[in-house]
Formats: structure tokens, C-alpha cells, sequence
């Protein structure tokens, strides 16, 4: 996994590239809470995310309840990764776009 984070403005850009999965969401959810407070707006790129776990699904919803009112999304989201958002409900309480 790689993941990458842009900042322009208030808005924080976290890019990750692979899989979340149990090996590798403690690294995603480091890098999620140590940029979050930095930021007004966070946007997701899942641009070159292949697969997300549990253990990622439960990364983004705290990462949800720490921005409170302000703005989240998740974008650039692959068919098999949306799969898993609208099995789990997660595309129901998330804003999510499609790539």
C-alpha cells in the first residue's frame, strides 16, 4: 500500500494505492489521524485502491466522526471497491463518487 496526501487550501487529499486490509490499516489510520486536524475538508482519492477491509471501513467512519460537520468524500472509486461500500451500507452514510 502507498498512500500520499495533498493539502490545497483546507482541503486534505489522502491517496492511497493498493489494498486496506489488516496488514496494512494501522499505516492508513496513522496517516489519517495525524493529517486529519490539519484540514476543514478531507477527500479520499481511491483512484488505485484495488480492495478495502473491515479494518478500512471502520478507519473511515472514524475518520467521519473526527471531522464532525465538515466535509468528507471518497472519490475515483473503482467497481469492486464500490461493491464493498454498497454490501456493507457504507455507501448509504458516506459520500461516495464512482470513478
Amino acid at each position: 500500500m502507498k498512500i500520499k496526501t495533498a493539502k490545497s487550501n483546507n482541503t486534505l487529499t489522502i491517496s492511497v494505492e493498493g489494498k486496506i486490509d489488516s496488514a496494512t490499516a494501522p499505516e492508513f489510520e496513522s496517516t489519517v489521524k495525524k493529517e486529519i486536524s490539519k484540514c476543514s475538508d478531507l477527500v479520499f482519492d481511491f483512484k488505485k485502491l484495488d480492495y478495502i477491509s473491515s479494518a478500512g471501513l471502520r478507519i473511515l467512519l472514524g475518520a467521519q466522526k473526527l471531522m464532525g460537520g465538515h466535509a468528507m468524500k471518497v472519490v475515483n472509486v473503482n467497481d469492486s471497491v464500490y461493491e464493498i461500500f454498497e454490501i456493507t451500507g457504507f455507501s448509504l452514510i458516506l459520500d461516495i463518487k464512482k470513478a
